[in-house]
């Protein structure tokens, strides 16, 4: 269990750097948080864009970019080229710049040259919350919009793959719902508790899965002792599968902006992690994606 991203950094520190391709990479603030990635050893980025954008937004990011591969191409290539470095194994991750989110996943979903694997693609998101004993893992918060039941247990295989490969031999997953017990006025709790019982049956595994369950009773032991619930999961989830991504932005966005926390955020079920920041990220919070990614891709590795 990791109780600060910190912890996630220096366990990266113990492998070699990872070759991250950045797509549309003239942005001085993406370019702070890749210079940052580099001064701690965990990278080697591959810049992709117009190379003159490049080279005058590095100065502005105090990066220098003297020992850095620079792939020169026009706006419209960006994408494709960048997609590319990371299908024929030239990169290990891959990283959206100043591009439109549309036209960068287009790209990746190209059935030709893309970076699709048959699963589902979800975002997974992890957050370090002051005054919480570890970080939690929130999916899926920003791709799937209203995903069914199916769609559900595919985005949760996707994030428990994922925590496997940082090092949760058997993550504690709470299956989001605004109550514990079944409403079938509630599908979210439905879903919940047929998600829960196959797991119970095997049908998913590498997890302890319950559900469904509040929030409070998800990350409070004291919340779930309060309503009476024993479970191995309630009060200690490291992941928490949320119903729809209106549920999983807010509760996010909750808490960065009034907990005061720190988001990274991947999306998880293609060929490689994909670092996918906003714009309103702060490159402490880029950095932390790309060290996400990277542990990601290391676990897939070994």
């Amino acid at each position: 269990m990791f109780k600060k991203f910190t912890d996630m950094l220096e366990k990266l520190r113990n492998f070699p750097p990872l070759r991250i391709s950045v797509v549309q990479a003239a942005d001085a603030v993406v370019l702070e948080a890749i210079k940052d990635a580099c001064n701690e050893g965990i990278i080697e980025p591959i810049l992709v864009g117009e190379k003159e954008k490049i080279q005058r937004e590095a100065l502005r990011a105090g990066f220098s970019f003297e020992n850095v591969e620079i792939v020169d191409c026009s706006a419209e290539e960006t994408p494709f080229t960048g997609v590319r470095l990371v299908r024929e194994n030239k990169a290990d991750v891959l990283m959206k710049g100043v591009i439109d989110t549309a036209v960068f996943m287009k790209a990746v979903l190209n059935p030709d040259f893309g970076l699709r694997t048959g699963e589902l693609l979800s975002h997974l998101a992890a957050f370090e919350v002051p005054n919480f004993d570890r970080i939690i893992f929130v999916t899926d918060g920003g791709v799937n919009i209203a995903p069914n039941l199916e769609e559900k247990i595919s985005i949760l295989k996707n994030a428990i793959r994922a925590l496997r490969a940082i090092g949760y031999s058997e993550p504690k997953v709470a299956v989001l719902s605004a109550v514990e017990a079944v409403s079938f006025k509630m599908q979210s709790s439905v879903d919940a508790a047929i998600i829960a019982k196959m797991a119970e049956r095997n049908q998913i595994k590498g997890a302890l899965i319950d559900g469904p369950l509040a929030l409070d009773n998800a990350v409070s032991e004291e919340a779930a002792l309060h309503k009476g619930i024993k479970s191995p999961v309630a009060g200690k989830a490291d992941l928490i599968l949320v119903p729809n991504i209106e549920t999983g932005n807010a509760l996010g966005k909750s808490m960065t902006f009034l907990a005061g926390g720190l988001m990274a955020g991947i999306v998880v079920g293609a060929k490689a992690p994909i670092v996918l920041p906003s714009r309103a990220d702060s490159p402490l919070s880029k950095l932390m994606s790309i060290v996400l990614a990277c542990l990601i891709k290391r676990g897939e590795d070994f």
